[in-house]
């Protein structure tokens, strides 16, 4: 059975989707596969991706090699923040992980529902926020602690990746290389 949007968005940001049937036509349903690149560096972010089934990664290259930010799974709002919201070029790659469903809002739909939509706009200043936090916090843990720290943080927080990133990326978003990966797994 397929799954809702208005249901999915709403079930992890309640009451955004107050008012849906007057904006619910700006969503554009999108079935991608594997290793599509959403956004590439030094190009605008013209849209916005929710997440329905799927995963992305968030990176950039440094030195010709990949470094990854973050991954994002089911039930999210993804896109380089930074570029979609300021019009300014990303710093940043998208690339989805896995095949999935993807319900994308161009920028301008995003303007229109903030502007004319306040509930929306109160619920996506929130979501933003708490990603600045997020954000805040993943810092933190990359200065305050080991790799290994981080390592069993994210087995006891988010099991899930292990079971659906390749461990190169994982160990690029560690801040290791992949043989410091494999030794740190080896031991637990």
């Amino acid at each position: 059975m397929e799954k809702n949007i208005k249901d999915i968005i709403d079930l992890h940001i309640p009451g955004i989707t107050q008012d849906w049937d007057s904006y619910k036509g700006l969503f554009k349903k999108e079935i991608l596969p594997a290793k599509t690149i959403l956004l590439a560096e030094g190009k605008l972010a013209k849209k916005m991706f929710f997440i329905v089934d799927g995963c992305t990664r968030l990176y950039f290259n440094d030195l010709d090699k990949d470094v990854t930010i973050q991954f994002f799974f089911e039930g999210t709002f993804v896109s380089s923040m930074e570029s979609f919201l300021e019009g300014k070029p990303s710093r940043f790659n998208l690339e989805t992980l896995e095949k999935g469903t993807y319900y994308s809002l161009h920028r301008d739909d995003y303007q229109e529902l903030m502007e004319t939509l306040p509930a929306f706009k109160a619920k996506f200043e929130l979501f933003m926020r708490r990603r600045m936090f997020h954000y805040m916090n993943m810092l933190l843990d990359h200065i305050r602690y080991s790799p290994e720290q981080r390592y069993n943080a994210l087995v006891r927080e988010h099991p899930e990746i292990l079971q659906r990133v390749p461990h190169y990326y994982i160990a690029s978003y560690l801040g290791i290389t992949p043989v410091s990966f494999s030794r740190i797994r080896g031991r637990k």
